[in-house]
């Protein structure tokens, strides 16, 4: 697949290095080209392109939005997604990591909300960007599972697609305002390890009995 990032930090650049590694075309959307953070990513990855945003969602098949919440809005809303996925992840956090929107709605609705011709997916959140960098768990003989949200079937079934090729099973959790609870979820790994010095190498599992 072609996948646009949108913010090529520590988050976007694991996935996309990682997704690269396994041959899909990463191209990082970003205004001006020369950035700073741009560059860095290239001397990182140097099979990275890099285009204008709107010229970069244009081409691609799936859009990962990877930037800091607070910007979201500004950047979203003179975009065009032309019904194309846009994988959120981003999360809304507040003063004493609480949640950003007092658990009224998810941030990941608002961007839904702001990017009203894309197909929103929740995803990439639930952990640090450790476990996107290396995903694997020798010594156990199951995967980590990386929990899903949206609206739209055939976009969460590209993201399963893309799950698989980073090491993870894939758990879709319902409609997009179960994101709410993933971002939940995010707060509780973020708290344990950002703020009480857990270790940030583990993962959620999801183990069925049939």
């Amino acid at each position: 697949m072609k996948l646009a990032f949108i913010g090529i930090g520590n988050v976007g650049f694991a996935l996309a290095n990682n997704l690269q590694k396994k041959n899909h075309e990463i191209i990082i959307a970003h205004n001006n080209i020369k950035s700073k953070s741009v560059s860095q990513a290239q001397e990182r990855n140097n099979a990275f392109k890099a285009l204008p945003v709107q010229n970069a969602i244009d081409l691609a098949d799936v859009i990962f939005l990877a930037t800091p919440f607070k910007l979201n809005e500004e950047i979203l809303k003179s975009l065009d997604f032309k019904g194309k996925t846009l994988v959120d992840c981003t999360n809304p956090v507040g003063p004493g990591i609480s949640h950003g929107l007092e658990s009224k709605f998810s941030g990941s609705e608002k961007v839904q909300e702001w990017s009203t011709n894309a197909n929103v997916v929740k995803s990439y959140t639930i952990y640090g960007f450790e476990n996107l960098n290396n995903s694997h768990f020798l010594n156990y003989n199951v995967k980590p599972v990386m929990m899903i949200a949206g609206n739209d079937q055939s976009s969460k079934e590209k993201i399963r697609i893309l799950n698989s090729d980073l090491g993870f099973d894939t758990l879709d959790v319902g409609n997009l305002s179960q994101s709410l609870h993933l971002e939940h979820m995010t707060l509780l790994w973020v708290k344990m390890v950002r703020a009480n010095g857990h270790h940030p190498n583990f993962t959620w599992a999801y183990l069925e009995r049939k």
